[in-house]
């Protein structure tokens, strides 16, 4: 099995200067792009631009704190970008950067298998998906 390269944020994390070591590719996507929040975050910034508000909206059980340091983990991680107006009051957006775009295809499969997974546990996904009509900008 090969070895995952090692950015130097992955150095970072470790607390030291030996590269972290992988035993599979998924455990360095999950730990990027990992958790409950970060794949709705991801989700939601791949219909555009968001602002913090509205990503509030679109993951209504998401605290302020949870998304402000969520989004912060998937800065450092170059997965998003924070544009910053210089207006007043201040204008904060959040987009996918080229490498968080790169995301797209595996989310895309997840959401594909969690709802045939839904449609297998009840029977209809409808009884329990909501519908869901993203704000785009």
């Amino acid at each position: 099995m090969e070895e995952c390269a090692v950015t130097e944020q992955d150095k970072t994390r470790t607390g030291a200067d030996a590269p972290k070591k992988y035993r599979v590719g998924v455990e360095a996507a999950l730990e990027v792009m990992g958790g409950k929040w970060k794949p709705l975050i991801i989700y939601h910034l791949f219909t555009g631009r968001k602002r913090t508000s509205e990503l509030r909206r679109l993951i209504p059980d998401i605290t302020q704190k949870m998304l402000t340091t969520q989004l912060r983990g998937l800065e450092k991680d170059e997965i998003v970008q924070r544009k910053v107006y210089s207006e007043v009051p201040p204008k904060v957006e959040y987009e996918l950067t080229e490498y968080g775009w790169g995301l797209k295809p595996a989310l895309d499969l997840l959401c594909y298998w969690g709802e045939e997974h839904l449609d297998k546990v009840y029977g209809d996904r409808s009884k329990v998906l909501e519908d869901f009509t993203s704000s785009e900008t």
